[in-house]
């Protein structure tokens, strides 16, 4: 008999953490450029929520408020993102670790600070807490680029026992093609159902060789845009669902 084991992203799968994302993103950019309002604009935060679906660590979220704050459109954003981003950090002299531990930090103090009003902004989806419980006799991890203990957070205050080891997050230091690498490796025998919104994620795993086993299904309700489930559709490797089959897998 074939085991399941489900592989599951978070941000966009099972959270929707984008105003979070965005405001945790605004906190920073206060400390490094001095010209940023206290707080972050409600048509930056709609305009950020357009651009989500592009970025894939929570620290580019820093550098996404700036540049929409600086007047970029979501457009231009969106279609050359991987050189806007670049550009910024070369004129403004930062650096990926520095940002990415300013982020954790400042997410911390906001825990600290006001947990309840953190919570509030990383709702879960709906439906996604009965099929968290539901999973807690199966086989799952949550594959993500988030920080472990923040799942571990969200999970636990929505009464959620998710085992910390079972949450491969930013803290492990490897990409999502080698976390499953390293779970087909080690289960032969069980189908890996891997649960992710971004398009670009599933078509790494797909070039990957080694993952040929590996169900794919792209979450429509996440962080994706039209462009990207249309793509999907014309790659056989790939289907989409809904939050309704996700009920079901």
């Amino acid at each position: 008999m074939t085991n399941k084991l489900y592989a599951l992203d978070f941000d966009g799968v099972l959270c929707d953490s984008a105003v979070e994302t965005a405001i945790a993103g605004w906190k920073v950019a206060l400390q490094l450029w001095s010209d940023m309002p206290d707080h972050i604009p409600a048509e930056i935060l709609e305009r950020f929520r357009q651009v989500r679906p592009v970025m894939e660590t929570g620290y580019e979220s820093i550098l996404i408020v700036r540049m929409l704050f600086e007047g970029l459109d979501t457009e231009s954003l969106m279609s050359a993102f991987h050189h806007q981003i670049e550009a910024l950090m070369i004129r403004d002299a930062l650096e990926v670790d520095e940002l990415k531990q300013t982020f954790g930090a400042t997410r911390d103090q906001w825990i600290e600070d006001d947990f309840d009003n953190w919570i509030k902004m990383n709702p879960l989806f709906d439906g996604v807490a009965e099929k968290l419980h539901q999973l807690e006799t199966e086989q799952s991890v949550i594959i993500t680029t988030k920080q472990e203990r923040f799942v571990d957070h969200i999970l636990s205050a929505n009464q959620i026992h998710f085992p910390i080891e079972q949450i491969y997050g930013l803290d492990r230091n490897l990409s999502k093609q080698q976390i499953l690498t390293d779970l087909s490796a080690a289960q032969p025998n069980t189908d890996i159902l891997f649960v992710e919104d971004r398009l670009p994620t599933l078509i790494n795993v797909i070039t990957d060789d080694r993952l040929d086993n590996v169900q794919l299904l792209l979450a429509n309700w996440g962080y994706n845009t039209k462009q990207d489930r249309d793509s999907a559709t014309e790659i056989k490797r790939i289907k989409t669902i809904n939050l309704a089959d996700l009920q079901q897998l």
